[in-house]
């Protein structure tokens, strides 16, 4: 094990560039040798994924990451530890038994997943494949009645035949890379709405009208199971749902997801005139007995009379998909800021600001779970009425890009916070973060916070595999996570934090956005 933990001396030379900018020396060598000496990020990481399993939003296994999550904050000596309802979500989904193979021309299991809210097949169901070819539903005429109970599939000329990469599977970024990211952005011209993104929108509508129009003939058929295509390759899929959550959603047929190989495989043989039989059994089971959302949230309160009202916010969203076990996406984030929580009380720091942490629900949905803990704490994005809150929010920071271990910030557009946070930074130069970009990163819950006028942060990341293996995949698993590298990151965000409470003044603020139109 590598130790990281610099000397006092290294760490002074570190802070004169920036002595505009306090930093605490003796407070950053104590996060260092707790954080990078002491850690117990695989033990957080292992009882979010291994032990709670997948965690779709909703479902059982978010439930008992949420319930371990709530333990082990009250055991570390957070204070007001709750869950918190953010609003209506709707149905829970989980799967309880998958099984499928080929058994003509030859025995063959095949990797795949149900897609998220779809029903089972009622038990096991053993039937010839058949490949439908229809553009249209008129195309289906054909087929009326002579598909209940059947497998099937869909032909399409978009699905073509895989090809190898050579590019690696893991990267971190060199600095090039690094150098790219600092460049700021070129502003867009126009917006999709616009010009030839009409034309692109109104066919894909076409499409997905066409497709919804398919599947509610298939529902009425009675089909036993519809196997879809799976992004992915070298016996990685990647998933995605295949219904709504909604508690009034309409009823759809089940549904697999296969891999690329298996997929390919059956409709090779299928496009040859081969017969193709298979046996499958699918069972799931629906949440709807409460459809509320719920956060996890736990403080350390600040102790300075003045400033314990404020607030330093971080967190990371704790649902996943459900495939794998949501190790990179988002348990890797979750468990970061879940180490710096205990890093933090583990040197008995007394916080001039109080420190909540949040993990949020149903990220994957739509930042559902922060946006509606901003909605109801800071300010509704719809009218940007201000609440008392939203005067008291010194920062959020978020992490939320995989096992990759911090290399920096991005400011979100915040041109005040540049020299702050590169003071801040620089002690952990040795450890490959110091990089600064002006430019924004969008996908994830700090978006939440900066839509209201907040600084919201998101750090830069070594992307690994998350982007080429592990994302969203029946590969994000507790094996692709990168002890050092949780390590590492728990370690700057905990100085990050712990700064960010100490300052005299809360972080500078962009200009407050305009009200934005409700989302659709």
């Amino acid at each position: 094990m590598k130790n990281f933990t610099m000397s006092a001396l290294a760490l002074g030379l570190c802070f004169s560039a920036f002595a505009q900018e306090p930093v605490n020396s003796a407070a950053v060598q104590k996060i260092r040798a707790e954080g990078l000496d002491k850690s117990k990020a695989m033990d957080i990481a292992y009882h979010i994924t291994d032990v709670a399993g997948p965690r779709l939003s909703n479902s059982p296994g978010l439930k008992r990451a949420q319930d371990w999550a709530l333990k082990y904050f009250n055991e570390i000596g957070l204070k007001n530890v709750h869950l918190e309802a953010w609003g209506e979500f709707g149905k829970g989904w989980q799967v309880d038994k998958y099984y499928a193979a080929t058994t003509l021309p030859f025995y063959r299991p095949i990797i795949a997943s149900p897609k998220a809210w779809t029903p089972g097949t009622n038990g096991p169901i053993k039937s010839e494949v058949i490949l439908i070819k229809a553009d249209t539903v008129t195309d289906l005429a054909k087929y009326k009645g002579k598909l209940k109970g059947k497998i099937i599939m869909i032909e399409s000329v978009a699905i073509q035949p895989l090809k190898n990469s050579y590019a690696p599977d893991v990267v971190r970024f060199n600095d090039e890379a690094l150098n790219n990211i600092m460049k700021p952005m070129e502003p867009r011209t126009g917006r999709p709405g616009q010009a030839g993104g009409n034309n692109q929108r109104a066919m894909m509508l076409r499409m997905m009208a066409n497709r919804a129009a398919i599947d509610s003939v298939l529902l009425t058929e009675k089909i036993g199971l519809k196997l879809t295509y799976a992004r992915g390759s070298y016996g990685t899929f990647f998933t995605s749902n295949g219904a709504s959550y909604k508690l009034d959603a309409k009823p759809v047929s089940p549904e697999l997801e296969v891999s690329s190989e298996d997929y390919l495989h059956i409709l090779r043989l299928l496009r040859g005139g081969e017969k193709v039989e298979m046996e499958a059994e699918v069972k799931t089971s629906f949440y709807d007995k409460d459809p509320k959302g719920y956060n996890v949230i736990g403080e350390i309160p600040g102790t300075d009379p003045k400033l314990k009202d404020e607030v330093v916010m971080i967190g990371g969203h704790y649902d996943s998909w459900h495939s794998g076990t949501g190790a990179t996406d988002n348990a890797a984030g979750s468990t970061v800021m879940i180490e710096a929580m205990r890093i933090l009380k583990a040197i008995d720091f007394k916080p001039k600001r109080t420190i909540r942490i949040a993990l949020w629900s149903s990220e994957e949905q739509g930042l559902f779970g922060s946006r509606g803990y901003v909605k109801e704490h800071f300010a509704d994005p719809t009218d940007m009425v201000t609440k008392p809150e939203h005067a008291k929010l010194s920062a959020y920071y978020n992490l939320d890009n995989g096992t990759g271990t911090i290399r920096g910030v991005y400011l979100q557009g915040n041109a005040a916070v540049k020299d702050i946070f590169q003071s801040w930074l620089t002690p952990f130069e040795d450890l490959g973060a110091k990089t600064i970009t002006i430019n924004n990163t969008g996908g994830t819950d700090h978006q939440a916070f900066d839509g209201v006028g907040l600084p919201g942060f998101q750090f830069i990341q070594d992307p690994m595999d998350y982007n080429t293996r592990t994302h969203h995949s029946n590969q994000d698993v507790f094996d692709r996570l990168v002890e050092d590298d949780l390590k590492k990151s728990a370690t700057i965000v905990a100085s990050f934090v712990y700064h960010t409470s100490e300052r005299a003044e809360k972080l500078p603020r962009k200009e407050m956005p305009k009200p934005q139109p409700p989302r659709q």
